[in-house]
């Protein structure tokens, strides 16, 4: 059974984020506490181990995973062209419940599957996710569940449907239980296009409205 690190002790949380960094480098997976459910990790940039986690969770590559990033500046290296509307949304809402879809960087050489030149992106709320986003840099990060059963809320539940499949387990203790909000942002560069709630979830759609205006969403 892969171990599952108290993150509440002191000796155990270090034991953990050490060996979940040196996890994350060799390519393998890593469950992780976020602000919202917990989350199966792996290296952003290793197409490999981007792979294991879709094979993990028995989905295609039709669903690539979102990546989760330490700061609102990584931002601007894994995306490019970033709307306005975007960016007030982050600097509102980041750290915290809110993914964004942009358009990927062109130059950045990843493979998250088939992502039509866009990327999901989130700035978790939480310290342990944070850390280690610090010293990992970005990660591609999906709901710790196997397709079609309900998002594990804590490490132990992770482990239950993942076991072995993950090399280590940091316990956070209890998650939430609401996804992030999604908004995707391509069609903001056409003329008349709007931001779409892609799905609703711990950010209010009436918040996003409101910051960016209703005329400015579907």
């Amino acid at each position: 059974m892969a171990p599952i690190y108290d993150c509440s002790v002191e000796a155990e949380l270090l034991t953990g984020m050490r060996l979940a960094r040196t996890a994350i480098g060799r390519g393998d997976l890593v469950v992780l506490p976020t602000d919202t459910v917990y989350g199966l990790a792996a290296d952003a940039f290793n197409p490999a181990a981007v792979q294991k986690l879709i094979d993990t969770k028995g989905r295609t590559r039709q669903s690539p995973p979102p990546v989760l990033i330490p700061g609102i500046p990584t931002l601007d290296a894994l995306a490019e062209g970033v709307p306005d509307e975007v960016r007030a949304l982050v600097a509102k809402f980041w750290p915290g419940g809110l993914t964004v879809i942009v358009a990927a960087n062109s130059a950045l050489a990843w493979d998250l599957g088939d992502t039509r030149g866009t990327v999901a992106l989130r700035m978790p709320d939480n310290r342990i996710a944070l850390e280690l986003l610090s010293e990992t840099g970005p990660l591609a990060v999906s709901s710790a569940n196997l397709t079609g059963q309900p998002a594990a809320t804590t490490a132990a539940e992770a482990e239950a449907m993942l076991g072995d499949s993950v090399a280590v387990y940091l316990d956070g203790g209890e998650a939430g239980t609401i996804a992030s909000t999604i908004v995707d942002a391509m069609a903001l560069a056409l003329p008349d296009g709007k931001l779409r709630i892609v799905r609703e979830g711990a950010i209010p759609s009436d918040d996003i409205r409101a910051l960016v205006g209703a005329d400015r969403c579907e």
